[in-house]
């Protein structure tokens, strides 16, 4: 299978904000899916910092194709400065399930 369906990870400071984000995505037909994980604790650092935040997880589906009108389109509505927008290619999954997302991102079902 061609590497052609990405997972991408969107970290969001809480539930509402990943909600919006979630509905632009897939109202534009950028994402098929984005399932929410409302609680995640984040360790990370940022300006010589570390720090320790409750976030909510983005987990969106789409395609290579997609990626870039995707990331802009978050950058343009996430609260973060740098927000984390990233995608891990998809190996291997069930057939109908990527072929749903290839219809409905590329060919807007």
């Amino acid at each position: 299978m061609e590497e052609q369906y990405l997972v991408t990870f969107c970290t969001t400071p809480n539930k509402q904000v990943a909600k919006k984000l979630a509905q632009i995505l897939v109202e534009e037909h950028l994402a098929a899916c984005c399932n929410i994980i409302p609680s995640i604790i984040s360790i990370y650092s940022w300006k010589g910092t570390v720090r320790n935040d409750q976030e909510s997880l983005l987990v969106i589906k789409t395609t290579k194709n997609k990626f870039r009108q995707l990331e802009q389109r978050i950058l343009e509505n996430h609260p973060y400065e740098v927000p984390e927008i990233i995608a891990l290619p998809i190996g291997e999954g069930n057939r109908n399930y990527l072929n749903w997302i290839s219809e409905y991102v590329e060919y807007q079902i």
